[in-house]
């Protein structure tokens, strides 16, 4: 069985993306690595460059500046990198530039692929996930952060990422998948509040022109700091993060204390919120996949 990783990567540096820890953390999982570097404002193919493995096979992208609407740009160059993976390869892992895959699961992932790699309806895998959100002590616990999506799919280039690259579809149809007992770790809103405002607008304009002027977005883009106590609902994270975040985690230079003890939900929300903390489902969440 043969597994390929595969990722896009624009401005790393700039946006202070967990690049290196998130490609480092997957390539013990999978043969070859695929990293579509786009053309960045920054040193980003350097930073790529300085990952010491010969897994890591870089392609150079420019992005195309007229698909700004809803992130298409994101799924066309997730498509692009999936081209790029070797055709004897049997599965392929997705990971975006702020993920990172917990050490603790890198057996049970071959080990899922393993056990499904002959049984042809399964066309992925789908991963549970974690959002830290601030900083490295909180995670998102309300039903706004999605709670699994799919990463690893077949190596069919039918297969193609869906909207802004969250998921994938075979055309307009879902694709059907299994779970993993596996989490990915997702560190995009954990930042300096500096650079979470600074990032904010660079994704605004870049990616998502089309909402720009949108009223929420026009007050997330003003000011200089972003404002994390802009939260419906966290928790405490109290589990062990991934070796690969150890540097990136002693290196943090802000404190955020955020009063995690009320909820900020709407009656409905609360409602459905107590019904998925005591039976462990998610009502009425959009799935873009079939379990099977």
């Amino acid at each position: 069985m043969k597994i390929s990783g595969f990722t896009i990567v624009r401005n790393a540096i700039k946006n202070d993306y967990p690049a290196v820890e998130s490609i480092s953390s997957l390539l013990p999982v999978v043969d070859e690595m695929i990293v579509l570097v786009g053309n960045s404002e920054d040193d980003t193919e350097a930073l790529i460059r300085s990952i010491p493995s010969d897994k890591i096979r870089i392609y150079p992208s420019v992005w195309d500046d007229n698909l700004k609407k809803g992130g298409q740009v994101l799924a066309v160059e997730t498509d692009k990198a999936f081209q790029f993976i070797s055709p004897d390869s049997d599965w392929a892992f997705y990971i975006q530039a702020d993920e990172v895959v917990h050490e603790k699961y890198h057996d049970i992932i071959r080990k899922t692929a393993e056990q499904y790699l002959e049984d042809k309806r399964v066309e992925g895998l789908l991963f549970n996930y974690l959002h830290f959100y601030g900083t490295y002590d909180y995670v998102g616990d309300s039903r706004k952060w999605y709670h699994r999506e799919v990463r690893i799919i077949r190596n069919d280039k039918g297969i193609r990422a869906y909207r802004d690259a969250q998921g994938f579809r075979r055309g307009s149809e879902k694709i059907r998948v299994k779970p993993v007992n596996a989490s990915i770790y997702h560190y995009g809103w954990v930042k300096n509040p500096r650079k979470m405002k600074e990032k904010l607008k660079d994704l605004l304009v870049s990616y998502w022109a089309d909402a720009v002027d949108e009223p929420a977005n026009i007050e997330r883009a003003s000011g200089e700091l972003f404002d994390f106590n802009q939260f419906d609902s966290l928790k405490h994270f109290d589990g062990q993060h991934p070796v690969v975040m150890k540097n990136r985690i002693a290196e943090k230079n802000w404190f955020i204390d955020l009063d995690i003890s009320k909820k900020k939900l709407s009656p409905k929300e609360k409602i459905l919120y107590w019904i998925e903390k005591k039976t462990g489902k998610r009502l009425f969440d959009f799935k873009n996949y079939k379990v099977i």
